[in-house]
């Protein structure tokens, strides 16, 4: 079978991505903003922030950091799936008849995973979605430079509270590309909502998904992953209250705070949070939210599936094939899904 080919003219000078930041604009569309979501969260009975705010600009640096660590396989044991598997997935798309791919690459970070892939796949478009935006430009550049002949279109965006695709993105042939189990941030409920509208066909949405997820496994090696040794995690993990100072204009102290993580597997997920590490208060225009010693800040969930229940999930959501590549230890799963 033979592979399309869209090697690009490295003799052309790099382009500039273009890029549409709706971050610093405001979110297309209805939805709370930024600081009524944050409040709303902070307030609830059981506080908690979601894991986006993880993503300003030393959050991002700081996932980087953990994805080097030893504890935490999800980054290389995903990369080695796709570096064993990376032309079975090109394969799978020719399979289902994408010529002109436009990959669009749902928080892309420092886009280094989809600069491996972008050779093998030989996308005519490349769309990058994060909402850390200044992380994002960089490494938009750092794409074009690498593939000059590649129209990409990067997005600051919050992909989780609306996806929004401008008319400037190709509306076909669309590849949705979602890698490092971030899927497992939303509940199985959310996810299956998201998913449904990647495949809806009256929004012309995914031609096909590719999506990394994590498996379920013992628990020692799922703790060990979101509470490192060098304390990395927990770094990554307060550094969301310095956000939150920051869209907020909140009073949060990280030296009053900790770090914790644990293995819910009623739920089959880890959970992040931040405990109190005394009583204090916490004040932002026109809030003020007590907590006691021990109360904590609900900050992440990471779901872990099993091969079969994600196959459910996908069919469920609309995409009709499915396959999928894994490691030799059964630790992480890349799936295919086509609509």
């Amino acid at each position: 079978m033979k592979l399309p080919l869209n090697i690009p003219d490295l003799s052309l000078a790099p382009a500039s991505p273009r890029f549409i930041d709706y971050q610093s604009e405001g979110q297309p569309g209805p939805g709370l903003s930024m600081a009524q979501e944050l409040t709303a969260g902070l307030c609830a009975e059981s506080a908690s922030v979601a894991p986006k705010f993880f993503y300003n600009a030393l959050g991002s640096k700081l996932f980087e950091a953990i994805t080097e660590l030893a504890e935490y396989y999800p980054t290389r044991t995903e990369a080695a799936i796709f570096e064993a598997s990376q032309r079975l997935m090109a394969s799978a798309l020719v399979r289902s008849g994408i010529s002109q791919a436009c990959l669009i690459d749902l928080g892309a970070g420092n886009c280094a995973k989809a600069m491996a892939l972008i050779p093998h796949l030989a996308p005519r478009q490349y769309v990058p979605v994060d909402i850390s935006v200044d992380f994002l430009r960089v490494a938009a550049e750092r794409v074009q430079s690498a593939f000059p002949a590649l129209d990409i279109i990067g997005l600051g965006l919050d992909f989780s509270a609306r996806l929004v695709l401008p008319d400037a993105v190709q509306p076909h042939d669309r590849v949705f590309f979602y890698p490092g189990s971030s899927l497992g941030n939303f509940s199985p409920e959310a996810a299956l909502q998201f998913l449904q509208h990647l495949a809806d066909p009256a929004q012309g949405r995914a031609r096909g998904l590719l999506l990394g997820i994590d498996l379920v496994k013992d628990r020692a090696t799922l703790e060990a992953a979101y509470d490192d040794g060098l304390g990395v995690t927990a770094a990554f993990n307060k550094n969301l209250l310095l956000n939150v100072n920051d869209l907020l204009q909140s009073d949060f102290d990280v030296r009053q705070w900790r770090h914790v993580a644990l293995y819910n597997a009623a739920q089959s997920r880890i959970e992040m949070h931040l405990e109190a590490m005394c009583n204090l208060s916490v004040r932002w225009p026109s809030h003020e939210r007590r907590f006691q010693a021990g109360e904590r800040i609900h900050t992440e969930n990471s779901y872990k599936y099993t091969l079969e229940g994600m196959t459910a999930l996908m069919h469920s959501a609309g995409f009709e094939h499915v396959e999928y590549w894994i490691d030799p230890k059964h630790w992480f799963a890349v799936f295919w899904a086509a609509v």
